[in-house]
């Protein structure tokens, strides 16, 4: 429904995570019965997951294991790990920082070029640990750097930035042509961000497996601040949704909506899928891992941009290990930790028995949803007050 914002402009309203709620079935199901396994193009993956492709979530190691656990996750092949031969020593420099200082010495750090043979040796790192290999490239470097990866052996290439249309518009460069693109190269590609059903659908019809949904909704962007775009994400993803039936009615073919950035919890990760997801891609409660390679901190891809940063060096904390926060135990009860555990209970809770079926679980706005009930929580700061 259309919101009249003035005369000369109308708007719909539209939902984040903390808007909507799941609403429970007829029927409850044994945890153990339920399968939240994910499976695009030829692979399966045992959790419907990617790990953000930022410097401070993956790296080789973590990006190891994260596939041992059963998801799967993407290296940044313009970051630091394909800048510097010991990228460790850069790492630490950045969680050493002062807030003050941050950006622009980050600026600095990433002026540094990519070396060409890193990424070949980055994505073997990977390979030859026997997990699937991921890695992104942005619309503007993936002309230069493919083949490379195709060399060594990638499996699945992201095409990723803020905002990433099938019909880019430029006078001072001959632009990607996705469609031409995709049709042509070896492995699957997923593509994104968008938050819009029409940029959803365009995205799709390039022949993409995946498009990623999510514009400005991650811990460490300022992308909302510094541009004003952006979309809610449930309204963003439930959007992306709708196209994706469209696209299955036009041409018979699948494409997978990955909601990327703006979950916290394993409560967030289980209403992206009930909006419409088939996946998740997280980076700040990854970030939040003893193995990530931040030290604790976590920025966006978009934090160094040489003219116009927008994202911040946040800092995460360490709460657990990988396994921890992903497939648990959990020793905290905040919601931050056995991620997965908590979608499949939340699937079981509800009623359903695999990751479409959830997509079909009912939604209500919810404005209270947070805080109904909860007040010796909140004065406390314990729980869903913290």
């Amino acid at each position: 429904m259309e919101i009249e914002i003035g005369i000369g402009k109308s708007g719909r309203r539209a939902y984040g995570f903390d808007d909507v709620a799941i609403v429970p079935s007829r029927r409850t199901r044994d945890p153990e019965d339920v399968d939240i396994s994910w499976e695009v193009d030829a692979y399966r993956f045992e959790l419907p997951l990617m790990a953000s492709a930022m410097d401070a979530v993956v790296s080789p190691r973590s990006a190891i294991e994260v596939g041992r656990l059963g998801g799967l996750a993407v290296l940044n092949l313009e970051g630091l790990q394909t800048r510097y031969d010991d990228p460790q020593s850069i790492l630490a420099e950045i969680s050493k920082l002062p807030d003050a200082e941050a950006t622009a010495h980050m600026q600095e750090l990433y002026r540094q070029e990519v070396k060409e043979e890193l990424i070949y040796k980055r994505i073997r790192e990977i390979k030859d640990a026997g997990v699937f290999a991921a890695a992104s490239l942005t619309p503007q470097k993936v002309e230069r750097y493919n083949k490379l990866a195709l060399e060594a052996e990638l499996d699945l290439l992201v095409i990723q930035g803020t905002v990433v249309s099938a019909e880019h518009v430029s006078t001072q460069h001959e632009p990607l042509n996705l469609k031409r693109f995709i049709s042509t190269y070896d492995i699957p590609v997923i593509v994104g961000g968008c938050a819009s059903y029409s940029t959803a659908l365009h995205l799709m019809r390039t022949g993409a497996v995946g498009v990623l949904v999510g514009v400005g909704p991650g811990q460490a962007c300022t992308t909302r601040g510094v541009l004003g775009v952006g979309v809610p994400q449930a309204t963003a993803i439930a959007d992306a949704a709708g196209a994706r039936i469209r696209h299955l009615d036009e041409t018979g073919r699948y494409c997978h909506v990955i909601a990327d950035g703006g979950m916290r919890t394993g409560g967030d990760i289980a209403k992206a899928i009930a909006c419409g997801a088939d996946a998740v891609m997280i980076g700040s409660p990854l970030a939040a891992a003893e193995e990530a390679p931040g030290h604790g901190y976590h920025w966006g891809m978009a934090t160094f941009h040489p003219t116009l940063p927008r994202g911040a060096r946040v800092k995460t904390s360490t709460l657990g290990t990988l396994e921890e926060i992903l497939v648990g135990p959990a020793h905290e009860n905040d919601g931050r930790l056995n991620l997965f555990g908590a979608l499949r209970t939340s699937l079981a809770t509800c009623g359903y028995a695999n990751v479409k079926e959830f997509q079909k679980a009912e939604v209500v706005i919810a404005p209270s949803f947070k805080t109904e009930g909860k007040q010796l929580q909140r004065e406390q700061r314990v729980g869903m007050g913290s």
